[in-house]
């Protein structure tokens, strides 16, 4: 199997479509392999079950042309920072050898979200130690990135991804969980409005891309300082 270039990793499944999935779609167009890692199966949802989400996310995975999407199956509503778990994930990483890792944002309402977060950036790390698991050659990602939709009340987006041509599909691998999202107004960390939450992905996708004056756009954080070499070439108008 190939390196993959970007791998996101999630608490729950469904949580990658609706923070970074039009990311992921506009990667797979410029022929990058991606992939998803769930940590959990989602049995404690109130919705659905276990079983059905997995068809769900299969079918997500196919519209938004992932390469390859595992789940972990640690306890739903109960993912830990241990040494054990962060191993799981560090195999993980030497398997699929991404360059590129995506985690939830920093913080969050749910704590599985904010606990993947730190679990994520600690489990990239150790899996660049040779003598953690000497039967898996050593990788450590390049970077990792942490997707910011609808937390942008804690902090300010490093960059944003114009997703533009790619949110139809988005919208279309959201729809894939209906045991989820039909006929409700909010998830995870989607704050209500009164909208269906099929209205709110779009409010919100809308409204980061009018951060880069696009029609639609997920925002990212990265903990480092972007390079820039050419201060010529930088997008977005001032005015």
């Amino acid at each position: 199997m190939s390196d993959l270039h970007v791998l996101a990793i999630a608490a729950h499944r469904d949580d990658v479509e609706l923070t970074c999935g039009g990311t992921l779609i506009k990667l797979s167009a410029l022929g990058r392999r991606t992939g998803i890692l769930d940590l959990t199966e989602g049995e404690m949802g109130t919705r659905g079950s276990a079983a059905l989400r997995a068809e769900e996310a299969e079918n997500a995975a196919a519209v938004m042309g992932v390469a390859v999407r595992e789940n972990l199956g640690l306890p739903d509503a109960g993912i830990v920072n241990t040494p054990e778990t962060r191993l799981l994930i560090a195999r993980v990483l030497r398997r699929l050898r991404p360059a590129i890792v995506i985690a939830p944002a920093q913080q969050g309402r749910h704590p599985d979200h904010r606990i993947t977060s730190e679990l994520v950036r600690d489990a990239c790390f150790v899996a660049g130690l040779a003598k953690l698991d000497p039967e898996l050659p050593k990788h450590r990602p390049r970077k990792v990135l942490h997707c910011l939709s609808y937390r942008e009340d804690h902090t300010r987006p490093t960059f944003v991804v114009d997703i533009s041509a790619e949110f139809g599909r988005k919208l279309d691998a959201i729809r894939c969980y209906g045991s989820q999202f039909d006929s409700v107004t909010q998830a995870g960390e989607v704050y209500p409005n009164g909208d269906p939450l099929y209205d709110i992905v779009r409010h919100q996708a809308a409204h980061y891309g009018s951060l880069i004056r696009t029609r639609y756009g997920e925002p990212f954080f990265t903990t480092e300082t972007m390079r820039v070499d050419d201060i010529t070439t930088l997008e977005v108008s001032t005015f």
